[in-house]
Order: structure tokens, then sequence, then C-alpha cells
């Protein structure tokens, strides 16, 4: 394809096209969705993952879902997709993003209370299409706000995989990198495979390499070793799901990421658009976190790699405490401690 960053999720005529992301970097291969629950589906498979990539899906089933609702009486059809709504925002409980983004297609109905059922399903349609376009505006900006946080020749660590397959475009952490890689091209990222699902091993520097950006993979279990030798100069990771007071879930192993960050004296960033901060959940503590299923742990494309019939424990996601975090990168900027007043100025604006 002539575009080196992939966009996830886009529009296919009628259908949602997604890019399978389970069978990156080996084969590039869209499913083409035209109807919710093959979105769905796409979601709690992670043939789509990636907190804002997962809230775009969200709202592009409900623009697809809509239509599927076949009546003409606006009684029903809010009734009806109300219930999907609720479907929908289910699909996987760490990110916020797609609550948020599910929240706000429905506002749609809310804030018209006499539309036809016509009306309401070009409104529903132009609602996921703002979101679409606004998540790629929105990473752009947390790219030129957080390439001002990376050194001159920064040899830069990031977890998991927060770049345009994580988004509708351009990428929260892989934002900054991509932006910083442009105004200086001596920068180069280590990224962490990322077990069990290995999002930085097949999509990170699968990214990065398609970009042009000099990048180099590592075990997780190499990172500590890493900044000991002070060959990492800053981290950037995205997120799922932020606190009020900043605490911050993202993929299993970050916290592990930030301790040792703590440890070595190095800068740990968090990039990740507004829609990602939950307002309602005061501390870290009371963050959903998603378990997956054990065979990701216990499997390698398909195969057994433990001994059969042995119990794993395969948890999606962990909570950073604020304290360890050095800033927030948004589109609104870089937030600072205390990140509870940072937090309620930047959702104010």
């Amino acid at each position: 394809m002539p575009d080196k960053w992939l966009p996830p999720i886009h529009w296919d005529g009628d259908a949602v096209a997604i890019l399978d992301q389970r069978i990156l970097p080996h084969q590039e291969r869209f499913i083409r969705c035209t109807n919710p629950n093959q979105v769905i589906s796409a979601i709690t498979s992670m043939a789509i993952r990636g907190a804002p990539a997962v809230g775009v899906a969200g709202a592009m089933a409900l623009a697809l879902g809509a239509r599927t609702l076949k009546t003409s009486d606006p009684k029903i059809f809010r009734r009806k997709f109300s219930d999907l709504c609720e479907k929908v925002k289910t699909a996987r409980p760490t990110g916020n993003n797609l609550s948020w983004a599910v929240e706000r297609v429905y506002s749609v109905l809310v804030e018209n209370p006499r539309a036809t059922v016509s009306e309401l399903l070009v409104k529903i349609r132009e609602m996921a299409d703002l979101i679409l376009s606004k998540d790629v505006v929105d990473n752009q900006a947390i790219g030129g706000h957080g390439r001002q946080i990376i050194p001159s020749r920064a040899r830069i660590l990031t977890y998991c995989n927060a770049g345009a397959l994580a988004t509708a475009d351009y990428g929260t952490a892989l934002g900054v990198i991509r932006s910083a890689h442009a105004v200086d091209p001596s920068i180069h990222v280590y990224a962490c495979e990322t077990r069990p699902f290995l999002q930085g091993s097949r999509l990170t520097a699968y990214e990065l390499m398609r970009a042009g950006i000099p990048v180099t993979l590592i075990t997780d279990n190499s990172v500590g070793s890493l900044m000991k030798q002070k060959r990492l100069d800053v981290v950037v990771v995205g997120a799922d799901r932020i606190a009020a007071n900043g605490d911050t879930a993202n993929k299993i192993g970050t916290y592990m990421v930030a301790v040792l960050a703590h440890q070595h004296n190095i800068p740990f960033y968090i990039a990740a658009p507004t829609s990602t901060i939950d307002p309602t959940i005061a501390d870290g503590q009371a963050i959903p976190i998603e378990q997956r299923d054990p065979r990701e742990v216990t499997h390698f494309h398909g195969r057994l790699v433990a001994p059969k019939g042995v119990q794993a424990l395969n948890p999606a996601f962990d909570v950073t405490p604020n304290s360890l975090i050095t800033g927030i990168i948004t589109e609104k900027g870089i937030l600072k401690k205390p990140y509870g007043r940072a937090i309620r100025k930047a959702l104010e604006t």
C-alpha cells in the first residue's frame, strides 16, 4: 500500500473495513463488516485494538447498526438503538474511549428529540465520521506537544502499540515519536515485544520500520538492564483509561516499566487524547481490568507451548499510579502534577 501508516479502520462504501491486526505483520488484510455484530467481534477478538481505535470502531458500529433497525417509528428506533449502544459499549471493558464514543453517538438522540428516523440516521453517521476525523487531528496535536519532551538524539522506549494501528491514524505514543523523528531523524526507538499478544514485535516494530524510523526490538524483561546501562533516555507509552487523579491503565507490563524508569530517573510519559480520561473514576483502583483467554499465554499461533493443563493468568492491563508518571501528553497540551487539577482544567476547555 502507498501509505506508510495503515489506518486500521475506514468506510468502504456502506461497510466498515477493519485491518486485521491479528495476522500482521505477515499479512495485510481487511475485514469488511456489514453489520454491527461483525465490528463487535473484531473488537473482542482484537482484530482491531488500541483504545482510540476501538472507540472509533464503536462509533462506526453504531452508524452501521442504526441502518439495520427497520422501523420508521422514532420511539421504537430510539429503544432499539439504546439497546445497541449498551451492546457495543461492553465489547471491551478497560478502555474508556469506547464508552466515550458510544455516549457521544447516543447524544445525537438526546439532542434531537423531535427528529425523524431518517434525520437521526444522517446525524448518527455524521457523529461517527466526526469521531473518526477528530481522532486523527487530536493525535497530530499530541505529536506536536509531545516532541517537545524528546531530547536530541534520544533513545526512546515504548511499550505495546500506541501507533497509527491503535488509533484512527497517526498514533499517540508513536505519534509523539513520529513527530519527533520529523525534526530529528537521529532518534532511535526501543520497542518491547509485549507478551503475550506481541503488539510490540508484531505491530510497533512493523509500523516504525514502514515509516523509516530506526527501531530495535527487545524482550520485555530486558528493560531494567538497558536502563541500568544508561541506554534509554525517555519512555513514552499510550493509555486505555486515565482516572481523575492521573492513575493510568495500559497494557499489562506498563507498571513494571514505570517502576524501572522511576528507579533509574528516566522520564515516563503517557500519551493519550482527553477522551481516554474517565473523570467518573477517582483513582486507578476502580478501573476495570479485562481478563483474557489463558490460551493467549499457554499457546503461540495456536500451538501449545506450556505443559498441558497448566493454569494461566492473563490480565490484559495494569495500572500505573500517578506518582510514577512524569507527564500526560494530550491534544490540549502536556498535563503535569497535580494531575487532578490539570485534568479538571483540560476537560473544561
